[in-house]
């Protein structure tokens, strides 16, 4: 059997609590500590799971529990200064999406983590959804062009009038947020982005319909939707010459066979239903990675250049 690893977790909002479960699923990983700014709400999330430790700072909770990966899951504001801390260690660190609130924080991160040559990986869960692995592992069948369809909703006035996130997040929400549905083109188009054409711009003082055709160095397109403070679902469809798969919702997927009108749904993991889509499957690929394994899972490099795509799309600072 491999050996326990121990898990330490900065923050202590929701989540937290959702690595803190799918951790402990694994039944090959303790989650040894946790700290916050909060103390309070870091000891009531741990108050069911005894032997998890309340650090008063992340210096105090490396030095007193040697734990192998740290999951950072502060708010985007933070992540810099508090990723920034954690590259001083050894440890394996996993930062909760995104890695950075906009393009230039996202690669002020990368570069501290280079010059610490700190390990570390994005927790883009929904690549670890069930439904996004079958919808790969669908494609790696099929050879012929795909073409990506992403349908992105975004409500900035909701995000700051009702969630209450703070006006510099909303303002680059479609790094907070979009993102989500972004990084799909990277997920399901093979080969680099080579061509970003921007057909209806981002207008930051007048949000609405953002279009943006992708093309990547394969020969596979991609066209992002995206409805700016409008009504919409998330969608995400692949077409190829033979088949058509849509996820709608994204922890589903459906295929469509050329010549026919049914869609068939696809084996969804019974896991996603039982914790946090996604979580579960991707704590597990960071043990591997913190046991120098192969690993699914997304590195701050990879996740960067889909941060650099969302620039693209928004004309923000690519």
């Amino acid at each position: 059997m491999s050996k326990i690893l121990k898990v330490a977790i900065v923050g202590a909002g929701y989540m937290a609590s959702e690595h803190l479960k799918a951790f402990t699923a694994t039944g090959e990983a303790k989650v040894v500590g946790i700290t916050s700014r909060t103390r309070p709400r870091a000891e009531q999330l741990v108050a069911d799971f005894p032997g998890v430790v309340v650090y008063d700072s992340l210096e105090e909770m490396y030095r007193e529990t040697l734990a192998d990966i740290v999951v950072v899951t502060v708010t985007e504001l933070h992540m810099a200064d508090v990723a920034k801390r954690c590259f001083q260690f050894p440890w394996l660190v996993l930062l909760e999406k995104p890695a950075g609130y906009n393009l230039a924080d996202a690669e002020d991160i990368h570069a501290a983590a280079l010059a610490k040559q700190a390990r570390v990986y994005v927790a883009l869960n929904r690549r670890a959804y069930s439904s996004t692995r079958q919808a790969v592992q669908r494609l790696a069948d099929n050879d012929g062009p795909r073409f990506i369809k992403v349908l992105d909703q975004q409500d900035q006035h909701a995000a700051l009038t009702i969630y209450k996130n703070p006006p510099l997040m909303v303002e680059n929400y479609m790094f907070a947020n979009s993102i989500h549905l972004i990084d799909y083109f990277r997920v399901l188009g093979r080969g680099e982005v080579a061509s970003v054409e921007n057909i209806c711009r981002w207008d930051p003082e007048n949000p609405g319909v953002v279009l943006a055709l992708v093309t990547f160095s394969s020969g596979d397109k991609g066209l992002y939707e995206g409805i700016w403070n409008g009504p919409g679902p998330w969608v995400v469809t692949v077409n190829t010459p033979s088949e058509r798969l849509e996820m709608r919702p994204l922890e589903q997927v459906l295929v469509q066979r050329y010549g026919e009108r049914r869609n068939e749904p696809l084996e969804i993991d019974p896991m996603d239903s039982q914790y946090k889509p996604g979580l579960l499957f991707q704590a597990r690929q960071t043990l591997h990675a913190a046991r120098g394994e192969p690993a699914e899972l997304a590195s701050l490099e990879d996740a960067l250049k889909s941060m650099e795509l969302v620039a693209h799309i928004f004309n923000m600072g690519a």
